[in-house]
């Protein structure tokens, strides 16, 4: 049971660059900054991207969509078939809009934000936004807990926590 009532739908195009993932779902951690939230349509978007176009082997592929199923069982949005002829975004993600509202998601987090316009989401109540300006939005709802996590993740993968910030982050390297 998470903590955080806040939910985000974590678009494909976000699920793709591991750093940014990984920073994503350890904020999703307890203590959980927020709930995130996909569909099969969208990890299958993420697996065909890794597969076909960044030529990830399929073991690797299927190893890190398993990981996210088996670390956020919760995360997986149901039931959105029928609402995604009824959305007015852009045709390829109707599916992410008909499921952040199936979920009643409080944000879509995408980089692909035109695909998403305010007078879209207006009706539902959303709103889209980048991933860099997500991470800084976590950062300033506690600042030593999102240092905190991004510690342990750079210990995890080698980097310094300015590289990991520089990159990920730019809004918080200034």
């Amino acid at each position: 049971m998470r903590t955080n009532q806040y939910i985000a739908v974590l678009d494909s195009c976000v699920l793709l660059p591991m750093p940014v993932v990984d920073t994503l779902l350890r904020l999703a951690e307890e203590p959980a900054f927020y709930s995130p939230r996909w569909s099969k349509h969208i990890l299958l978007e993420v697996e065909r991207t890794l597969s076909d176009k960044w030529k990830y082997p399929e073991a690797s592929v299927k190893r890190r969509i398993q990981v996210m199923k088996d670390s956020f069982p919760e995360a997986m949005v149901t039931g959105y078939l029928e609402l995604i002829d009824a959305m007015n975004n852009d045709t390829n993600d109707r599916h992410v809009l008909a499921a952040a509202v199936r979920c009643g998601a409080d944000a879509i987090v995408s980089n692909n934000t035109k695909h998403f316009p305010p007078k879209v989401l207006e009706p539902y109540d959303l709103e889209c936004i980048t991933a860099n300006d997500f991470l800084e939005h976590q950062y300033h709802l506690n600042p030593d807990l999102f240092i905190g996590k991004l510690v342990d993740q750079t210990a995890d993968i080698g980097w310094t926590l300015h590289q990991l910030i520089s990159k990920h982050v730019p809004s918080l390297a200034s």
